[in-house]
């Protein structure tokens, strides 16, 4: 099979890495990708907004299959795009039209659908640009801390919790008054629900699921989860208390009725749904869903599939999920996200960038903003690499990747030294 990989990220190298190990690929291209996907495959500089350029690579390489990794092209209808196109033949795209993606592009409707399906989420209300007295009313019905998320795609960076009903008030100003551009000219307020946080991802053809391994990421910049939200700083999986109890009850309550409910309301959905959740009192919600894998939880979990991922792709188009038999491995992994200085905030890039010779047997380096200036690499964006390693224990991959992580250098590197500390 002859494969096309969009994206340039930390979760389209693990892709990468993980597709190139099928004895069913014949060649993988990736667009753009990055210098560490260029290994696996070929890299095509085309942008992953240029649609047209998208499909027209897949006539000219006779795509059989097209996997896009990150939100936006798919809240943009690639998919879409690609289906309706007069090709030779079609691919199997992994990866859900704009109506799919909308469970991502567009927190009031994910929070509707959910009510619709009786699928368990805090409370909330949703506001547009012309509602900022409205919303400012609200929340001094609510008590501290506040959710506030911007409704459309803001790289991860549009959820803020406020201690406070001031500090609610500016944030409910700034981001009416065009703090993340469209993304924010509606919000969505919701109450804050307390318990502790973690991810399930599923493979799915809308009716048919396999489920994949668990994460717990950590989004916020600082130890000890301080400081403002990011992409994310690391990862982990398996989760210690995403028992066999509290997994059926995910399943029951939340993945099945969105299958359901995406089948009911007419939504072909064919790809990956990331489900970030949260347990109260032994009970999961939903606090949002993503169209696609989350980065950097894939570089940790691919590092756990045992499974051939082209071979999923191809039985997810079949209809054969239900005679998967997933191979999960028992080991842990561990993800640390090597950053630039100053991220999530205005950062400095073209840094030169110093691996080390050789790593360990079970530890990666997946790439994520990292360009090459004249056989050099340097930084190109907050995130640079996302460091993976598998270990026996949850302590021992996290040895082995903040050894790593130590090992590698460029001006500004800054890590997180506690991930995984609150299990």
């Amino acid at each position: 099979m002859k494969v096309l990989l969009i994206g340039s990220g930390g979760r389209e190298h693990a892709f990468a890495w993980k597709i190139s190990q099928s004895p069913l690929l014949t060649k993988l291209y990736i667009l753009p990708g990055n210098p560490g996907t260029s290994e696996l495959g070929e890299n095509i500089s085309i942008n992953s907004d240029d649609h047209n350029g998208i499909v027209d690579v897949i006539k000219d390489k006779k795509i059989d299959l097209v996997v896009c990794g990150p939100e936006v092209p798919l809240a943009d209808g690639l998919m879409d795009l690609i289906e309706q196109a007069e090709l030779p033949k079609r691919p199997i795209l992994i990866g859900p039209g704009s109506s799919g993606a909308r469970l991502e592009s567009s927190k009031q409707f994910a929070k509707e659908f959910m009510m619709r399906h009786h699928i368990p989420t805090a409370g909330y209300r949703a506001f547009d640009q012309y509602e900022e007295e409205l919303a400012l009313n609200y929340i001094q019905t609510m008590q501290t801390p506040i959710v506030i998320k911007a409704d459309g795609l803001a790289a991860g960076k549009g959820v803020v919790i406020a201690e406070t009903k001031e500090q609610a008030s500016v944030e409910i100003k700034e981001m009416l008054g065009g703090k993340f551009g469209n993304a924010s000219s509606h919000l969505v307020i919701e109450e804050f629900l307390t318990g502790i946080e973690f991810s399930v991802f599923v493979l799915t053809n809308g009716t048919q699921y396999i489920l994949l391994p668990e994460a717990k990421d950590y989004k916020r910049i600082g130890e000890g989860d301080t400081g403002l939200n990011t992409g994310g700083m690391g990862a982990i999986s398996p989760v210690s208390f995403a028992n066999e109890e509290l997994m059926k009850k995910v399943i029951d309550k939340i993945i099945l009725p969105t299958l359901s409910g995406l089948q009911n309301e007419n939504i072909p959905y064919q790809g990956f749904i990331f489900f970030g959740l949260i347990v109260v009192k032994g009970e999961p919600y939903v606090i949002e869903y993503n169209c696609r894998m989350g980065d950097p939880e894939t570089e940790a979990v691919m590092l756990r599939l045992n499974n051939d991922l082209l071979e999923l792709f191809l039985l997810c188009d079949q209809n054969k999920l239900d005679e998967v038999k997933m191979k999960i491995s028992d080991k842990f992994a561990s993800t640390i996200c090597l950053v630039s200085g100053g991220y999530p905030g205005p950062f400095d890039k073209n840094k030169p960038i110093t691996l080390p010779e050789t790593t360990e047997m079970d530890s990666i380096i997946f790439y994520s903003g990292v360009t090459k200036v004249n056989d050099q690499l340097v930084t190109s964006g907050g995130r640079v690499f996302a460091i993976s390693s598998l270990g026996n224990s949850k302590s021992e991959a996290l040895r082995l990747a903040s050894k790593l992580a130590e090992e590698i250098s460029f001006e500004g590197k800054y890590y997180r030294k506690d991930i995984g500390f609150d299990l």
